[in-house]
C-alpha cells in the first residue's frame, strides 16, 4: 500500500502519513490546524522491502487503516544537563 507523507512547517520532525495524496478527509480539522499547511515529502510503499527510518511499517499501516492517518511526533529534545551528569566521571 502506498501512503503519502507530509511534513509540518510549524513543528520540526512532525510528519503526517495518509492513504491517498492530498486527501485529508480523515484527518481531524483541529489536527490540521495544529499541523499547519502540509508539505508533501514523498509517496512510500508500506508493504515494500524498504523500512521507514524511525517507525515500523506495519504499525503505520495498521493505524492508517484504523483511523485514516498516522501522525509521527518529533522526538523529545535531549536533556543536555542529564546527559552531562550521566557521562561525568
Amino acid at each position: 500500500m502506498l501512503c503519502a507523507i507530509y511534513k509540518s512547517h510549524k513543528k520540526e520532525g512532525m510528519y503526517l502519513y495518509i492513504e491517498k495524496r492530498d486527501n485529508f478527509t480523515n484527518v481531524p480539522e483541529a489536527l490540521l490546524n495544529l499541523f499547519g499547511k502540509p508539505q508533501f515529502v514523498m509517496l512510500f510503499n508500506l508493504l515494500g522491502l524498504k523500512k521507514l527510518a524511525q517507525l515500523d511499517n506495519q504499525a503505520v499501516l495498521a493505524q492508517i487503516k484504523q483511523q485514516g492517518f498516522y501522525l509521527q511526533m518529533p522526538p523529545p529534545p535531549e536533556n543536555l544537563l542529564e546527559s552531562f551528569k550521566n557521562n561525568k566521571i
